[in-house]
């Protein structure tokens, strides 16, 4: 891997902007159908569909990236900030997420969020990060929790899921002003 593309280096992550390379180790986890239906999206049905979704919400993106395992050098998710719907308002960009399978409850998701966040406050100068989950989602939930987002609010029958299912919807925010006084309580 070219040390340019580095863009954020954890203790066991690289995070990259996602190119169209990556496509086949997408497909291998975005095909998998509780991936991406605790997501909210239908599993890639062919790597063309996940070449299109490369192409149309990750290339030429600053916030998207992918996740790699460093001892492997493996694509194994992806993550990123973008304007939120419900929120569209300077300074407040939305925190989205995916991560294959085989890696979940491993830690990762909270490795690579936590990342994004400093990211989004330092690089970014973001004033506010939002997240949501289905409620169903308990591992989701526990990430957003440990990484120090507060619940805001359940939104009932917010979104028509891929399958038809009306689902409710979880909201989470973190402020500027609480992750700075996390970043302070860290060091004492």
């Amino acid at each position: 891997m070219n040390d340019s593309e580095i863009l954020l280096d954890t203790p066991r992550l690289l995070l990259r902007h996602v190119t169209i390379d990556d496509a086949a180790a997408f497909f291998a986890y975005a095909s998998d159908d509780e991936v991406g239906r605790n997501a909210g999206w239908r599993p890639h049905e062919s790597i063309e569909e996940t070449k299109n979704i490369i192409n149309n919400y990750f290339l030429g993106k600053d916030l998207a990236f992918g996740i790699i395992l460093k001892e492997s050098d493996k694509f194994i998710g992806t993550i990123g900030l973008t304007q939120n719907p419900l929120r569209i308002i300077k300074g407040s960009l939305e925190l989205g997420y995916s991560l294959n399978k085989d890696y979940w409850n491993q830690g990762i998701m909270t490795e690579a969020v936590n990342a994004i966040i400093d990211y989004g406050f330092n690089a970014a100068n973001l004033e506010s990060i939002t997240v949501s989950c289905y409620p169903h989602n308990a591992s989701s939930r526990r990430v957003i929790l440990k990484c120090g987002f507060n619940f805001q609010v359940t939104l009932q029958k917010a979104e028509t899921r891929y399958d038809g299912a009306v689902m409710d919807m979880e909201c989470f925010q973190m402020t500027r002003k609480e992750w700075e006084w996390e970043k302070q309580h860290e060091k004492q």
